[in-house]
Order: C-alpha cells, then sequence, then structure tokens
C-alpha cells in the first residue's frame, strides 16, 4: 500500500472498500510497514474465509512475508495466533465467563458505573469527550471487575496499547516500546495476584481468619491461574498471553463500540428518541453499528495452508490474508442501500464481530456494555448533540481499525 493509497484508506476508508470490492475478490497489496497482503473485500469469500480450515492463525505457515505485531513469546501465545486444538482448549477455559446468562448478570453494576460517569460528565458543565469521559473508563471498569483487578491497574495499559493499534509515524520504536512495558506490566500483575490468592488460601485453612476475609474470588483471572497452577491446563506463556488478550479485547472492542454508536446516532438525530425508549431498537443501532461502522476494519491475520483460488486470483500457500469485514458488511450483493444507517433493515448481515471459531468471545459484553451506556446517555441527556471542531470527529489513523480517539458533545444541546 503506497502513502497515496494509505492516506485514500484513511481519508474514506468505505469508499476505499467499495472500489477494491468492485474490481475484483481479491488484490495484493503491501502495508506501511512492508508486509505483502492479499485483501478479500467481499462479503461470501470473507464470511466463508473466516470460517475456512485452510487459512490458519499459526504464524508457523507463513512463507516469511509478515511483520505486523512483534511480540514476545509471554504475549504471543494467544487465541490470535493458534488454530485447533490448542485454540479450542483455551477458549473453552474462559468461554463460561462470557456467555449471554453471565454477563447479563453484570447489567447493574455496569448502569451504576455509567451513572457515576455521567454524575461527574455533568457536573463539568461544560463539552465533555464522551471516549476518555465515558466509553474509556466504563470499558476498564467492567473488564476489570471481570478478571478481579483494581481500575488504576488498567489506566497505562490503555495508553501502551493505542500505541500498537496507533503507532505515532515520527517514533518507529514506540510500539516496541509498548510491547515490553506491556510483558512487565503483566508478568507483575499475575505475580501480585498469585500472592493474593496463596494468602487468601492459607487464611481459608486457619478458620476464622479465612471466614472473616472471605473467598480466594471467583473472577477471571483467579480462574486463569488456578488453570495454570493447578490444573496444568495452561502453560505460563499462554497464561500471560490469555491476560493480555482477555485484557486488551474487553476494553478496546467495548469503548470503539460505544463511541461509534453513540456518532452514528448523532449523525441521525430522527432516531434518538426511538432509540432511547425502545430496548429492541437500541439493540438494532448496535447491530448496525458493527455492520456500517466496525471498529475491527480487518480481521486477524491469515496465512494460506495452500493455494486458494479467488474467482481468477490464486492466493499461494504461505501468503498473509486480510479479510475486510468492513468492506464486507457494505457488501451491496447482501445488504440493500449498505451506505446508509438504517434500524428497520429486513436484513442486514454483518461479520463485525466475526464468524466462526475465531467470532468475538466476548461478543455478549461488548453488546451489553454499549446498551447500557447508549441508554442511560440518551436517558440522562435527551438534548444531546455533538460539538465537533471543522474537521468532524477525532479518527484514530489506522488501517486496523475504525475507532475514536475522541468523540465531544455538548450535554445540554
Amino acid at each position: 500500500m503506497t502513502t497515496a493509497a494509505m492516506d485514500a484508506l484513511l481519508a474514506d476508508p468505505h469508499g476505499f472498500s467499495a472500489t477494491l470490492r468492485a474490481s475484483g475478490p481479491a488484490h495484493r497489496l503491501t502495508l506501511p510497514d512492508g508486509s505483502p497482503v492479499w485483501l478479500l473485500t467481499r462479503y461470501a469469500d470473507v464470511r466463508a474465509a473466516l470460517a475456512d480450515p485452510r487459512l490458519s492463525l499459526d504464524k508457523r505457515n507463513s512463507a516469511g512475508g509478515w511483520a505486523g505485531f512483534s511480540l514476545p513469546p509471554r504475549l504471543d501465545a494467544n487465541l490470535l495466533n493458534m488454530d485447533a486444538p490448542d485454540h479450542t482448549r483455551i477458549r473453552r477455559l474462559v468461554a463460561p465467563v462470557f456467555t449471554p446468562r453471565r454477563v447479563e448478570a453484570l447489567r447493574p453494576r455496569i448502569e451504576r458505573t455509567a451513572n457515576d460517569l455521567l454524575d461527574r460528565l455533568a457536573a463539568a458543565d461544560t463539552d465533555a469527550d464522551l471516549v476518555s469521559g465515558y466509553a474509556t473508563p466504563l470499558s476498564i471498569a467492567t473488564i476489570c471487575d471481570v478478571l478481579g483487578l483494581p481500575d488504576a491497574d488498567v489506566d497505562q495499559m490503555r495508553a501502551w496499547t493505542n500505541t500498537l493499534m496507533s503507532p505515532p509515524p515520527d517514533d518507529p520504536k514506540a510500539p516496541a516500546r509498548a510491547v515490553m512495558a506491556i510483558e512487565r506490566f503483566l508478568v507483575d500483575l499475575i505475580h501480585r495476584k498469585r500472592a493474593e490468592i496463596s494468602r487468601k488460601g492459607a487464611e481459608r485453612s486457619s478458620g476464622e481468619a479465612g471466614r472473616a476475609s472471605g473467598e480466594a474470588g471467583d473472577d477471571l483471572l483467579t480462574a486463569m491461574i488456578t488453570a495454570r497452577d493447578a490444573d496444568d491446563r495452561l502453560s505460563e506463556e499462554e497464561l500471560t498471553s490469555l491476560a493480555f488478550l482477555t485484557l486488551f479485547a474487553g476494553y478496546e472492542n467495548s469503548i470503539n463500540l460505544i463511541g461509534n454508536c453513540v456518532l452514528a446516532l448523532l449523525r441521525h438525530p430522527h432516531l434518538l428518541d426511538d432509540v432511547r425508549d425502545d430496548a429492541g431498537l437500541r439493540r438494532a443501532a448496535i447491530d448496525e453499528t458493527l455492520r456500517h461502522e466496525p471498529a475491527a476494519q480487518l480481521s486477524i491475520r491469515r496465512f494460506a495452508r495452500e493455494d486458494l483460488a479467488y474467482g481468477p486470483v490464486t492466493i499461494p500457500k504461505g501468503a498473509t490474508v486480510l479479510l475486510s469485514l468492513a468492506a464486507a458488511n457494505r457488501d451491496p450483493s447482501v445488504v440493500d442501500d449498505p451506505d446508509a444507517f438504517r434500524l428497520r433493515r429486513p436484513s442486514a448481515p454483518h461479520l463485525g464481530l466475526g464468524h466462526g471459531p475465531h467470532h468475538c468471545l466476548g461478543a455478549a459484553l461488548a453488546i451489553l456494555e454499549t446498551d447500557v451506556a447508549v441508554g442511560e446517555l440518551l436517558r440522562r441527556h435527551p438534548r444531546l448533540t455533538l460539538a465537533e471542531p471543522s474537521g468532524g470527529p477525532a479518527w484514530r489513523r489506522s488501517f486496523r481499525s475504525r475507532s475514536l480517539s475522541a468523540l465531544r458533545v455538548a450535554l445540554k444541546g
């Protein structure tokens, strides 16, 4: 991808994708870091590829042309780099925490957090940035609740992962420094959590002290450490990598979905009253956001296990393949008038949360957080309007994601 092509993508990602989608099923591009890739853009091809075992997430199936994130082993053994059976084994460990019923039990706590944050925004009596002042602390508080962590532990993590997702163009070494910092942070976090589990276990065995101080906890990080230390179902690298992915994806997906959904609704103010008063339409707005403006523009990269044919194009064995979820979601062969944001469509399939064995594990949590965040925001501030600078909302500079770095609103209209 040339500099001009990158600029075109960032300026008009959907127009750029539409041009590629119309001109052929697969395209050979070069990413800004020099990596050669093949890109699929049509809905049928992308959906099939997401579940195709001939496309591997394991980097050992790469012919060597992929750069991407350079992660140390303690962060690299995660679900986004694995195929079955390892992927199945590790996903099965955490999947019970993210079932719709378990997630729905978090609603009261998420509602309390949302309203506490809205109280702070209202007290400031100025325009508010919903990304930094609402979506981010809400999402971080929720995933910390799931994992059993103090919010303060994770604030710095957000800055580091921002650097990975949107590297500063004038500091090429920034991503490597961020990765090193994340690794140190997670190793220390797991060490402290282990010490807490050991201390509470000792208190339980001493009788009264144990009853006074409570149990070791049923949070996800405790369960993951127990799976490693007591049950031997994880290696140490898998444990650290799973903590990294759960934490990062647990807040990143929710922050971006909340921001993109609020922006879409404020750009279509005639929908606000309906969404405020109708929970079904609020869920329709979330689904339409996942279709119309998915934060994950591209799926995680895959590697061809064999030569793969897409129409007249053959992708060679070992090549890196990217799947454009955003382009697929706006494929006119699947969705009528795909560039319009509508809540009452007869049918609008989308791949905003993936498909197949790697379908987003935290989908139910991200949807619940967005439902609460949007519902409480519109209930508390019925005259909410955009307060954009002349250049429009602030999007992060990234070809991987379509996510807001800021979203300024006027709470009182």
